[in-house]
């Protein structure tokens, strides 16, 4: 299904000689379908890169990616958005925090998909299955579809933001440590919904 090929990436922000740090040195993994991989590494080791590089916020220096076969490497990450679900480890990412519930879950049902430029009119049918879908967490998000995403806990907003990573069920859902930030409970009832997922 995902297969990386001698993947490397170097960083280099100051732009001078010497102070290049090489997150990722000839690299190559391969994940079937149906897989389910955990990557365990200290701070630095290249876990994160290796996320953003599948999802293409950021490109190899060489190497290639390919999905079900095809080549993505050059692939932009708008491109890519359609085949990857992914929840980060710090809450406050993966929404719109100054949109609703509804609005965030409204742009994350239609991503990928070929639309008109995104109307403010919402379908009711998906208001009741975002509803539904938000009862599982049991975290009362589905009684404030209309408030804005900001205003939420971090346990809530993690919950939200999980769910609109796999509405579309996408071909990968990539986790990035996203109960790390969470209290014991709700990172519990997270992680068993996640197992659902």
């Amino acid at each position: 299904m995902l297969e990386l090929k001698n993947i490397t990436k170097v960083f280099n922000t100051t732009g001078q000689k010497g102070d290049e740090v090489v997150a990722l040195d000839d690299m190559s993994l391969t994940i079937e379908d149906g897989e389910f991989v955990t990557v365990i590494g200290s701070n630095g080791s290249g876990k994160s890169t290796t996320m953003n590089m599948i999802t293409g916020s950021i490109f190899p220096d060489s190497g290639n990616i390919i999905l079900n076969g095809k080549d993505i490497t050059k692939m932009k990450e708008y491109q890519r958005a359609k085949y990857f679900g992914r929840v980060f480890q710090d809450p406050m990412m993966g929404t719109a925090a100054d949109m609703s519930v509804v609005e965030n879950l409204e742009i994350a049902y239609r991503r990928g998909k070929r639309h008109s430029p995104i109307k403010w009119g919402f379908n009711r049918e998906n208001k009741e299955m975002f509803i539904q879908e938000l009862r599982r967490f049991d975290l009362g998000i589905e009684d404030r579809l209309n408030k804005k995403v900001g205003t939420m806990s971090g346990g809530q907003r993690q919950a939200l933001t999980l769910l609109m990573a796999s509405l579309q069920k996408p071909e990968i859902l990539l986790l990035d440590e996203h109960t790390a930030a969470l209290d014991p409970k709700t990172a519990q009832k997270v992680l068993s919904l996640t197992e659902k997922i």
